[in-house]
């Protein structure tokens, strides 16, 4: 029996399909998948899934709110609408994300994930099968801690920088998400060339991560995500979950081949950096002193909010 990339890779790693499109949900059989307000974005606006942006709609409105409250409830439903019908295909969790705009206000991102969780439990999803995602800013660890407390788990995106990482084991959050194409999208640009395999900043990044956090025990779950080619993956070959997107699972599957484990428990502890702890001051700080992550975090959170914007603006036409 032949062996393709993606068969060989979940011996290593749990797979996540990075995407709000079932079909391809169904098609590559990953554990859990994840979405973001670009991906509902695309999927809420394909003729498929009519009847279900439909229906999401509907049930919004018999909340009985008008105006920005029912465009809020819309917004919601939609995203969990997408959430529910993935979780009739993954056997785990699904992760719907936060508004972006709430990126920096703890308070609101709280409450928006205790409604996002009463909604599934509305629909009979318990909340151990939902991981809330946040922006890995100071505000969104806290909010992931303070959720923590109420026994709901979070998802903490936008990840680039090292200190985030820290941050986020300290505050037990659930999982993390670093951006791994993203990183190298900055370093390409940055040293004007190319860099792959074990050299791609990003694979670097996430590794050192990886091997601190089994280093000195951190619970704390780390999925790689945002890879731009199969052979940034195959280097993380090990990380605890690994989000991947439709077009390159598609190209893992049709490739013959085995992958190595690449990332080790057992070899972490040799390899790990010195346990550091941050405040609120330190955190800054040293993220700040991260000039690829202090760009690309504040550029993810407005581009998702962009896509948010556009999703909102095409909400409110379906609602008149």
């Amino acid at each position: 029996m032949s062996t393709n990339l993606l068969s060989s890779l979940k011996q290593h790693t749990i797979v996540v399909a990075d995407t709000g499109d079932f079909e391809s949900i169904r098609k590559y059989q990953p554990r859990d998948a994840t979405t973001n307000p670009s991906l509902i974005l695309k999927a809420a606006q394909m003729p498929e899934y009519a009847a279900i942006v439909d229906k999401a709609l509907a049930d919004a409105k018999q909340g009985g709110t008008t105006g920005t409250a029912l465009l809020g409830a819309a917004m919601d439903q939609i995203a969990v609408a997408f959430g529910l019908e993935i979780l009739k295909i993954v056997p785990n969790r699904v992760s719907t994300e936060v508004d972006a705009r709430l990126s920096f206000d703890t308070v609101a991102s709280v409450a928006k994930a205790h409604s996002l969780i009463a909604r599934y439990a509305k629909a009979g999803i318990a909340k151990e099968r939902v991981l809330i995602k946040l922006a890995s800013t100071w505000e969104g660890i806290c909010a992931a801690k303070e959720l923590k407390q109420d026994g709901i788990a979070c998802n903490l995106t936008l990840l680039f920088s090292f200190a985030q990482a820290v941050a986020c084991a300290e505050a037990g959050v659930q999982l993390i998400s670093p951006f791994v194409g993203r990183i190298l999208d900055w370093h390409k640009k940055s040293a004007g060339k190319d860099f792959v395999g074990a050299e791609d900043p990003g694979v670097i990044s996430v590794t050192a991560i990886y091997n601190y956090y089994k280093r000195h025990g951190h619970q704390t779950e780390v999925m790689g995500a945002s890879f731009r080619n199969v052979g940034e993956i195959l280097e993380l070959a090990g990380s605890d979950l690994l989000t991947i997107s439709p077009a390159l699972l598609e190209e893992m599957q049709k490739t013959a081949g085995t992958v190595a484990r690449k990332l080790d428990p057992a070899t972490a502890p040799t390899l790990g950096r010195e346990k550091i702890s941050l405040d609120e001051k330190s955190f800054r700080w040293q993220h700040n002193e991260d000039a690829m992550a202090t760009e690309k975090l504040s550029e993810g959170i407005r581009l998702f909010a962009v896509d948010t914007l556009k999703l909102e603006k095409w909400v409110a036409e379906k609602l008149k």
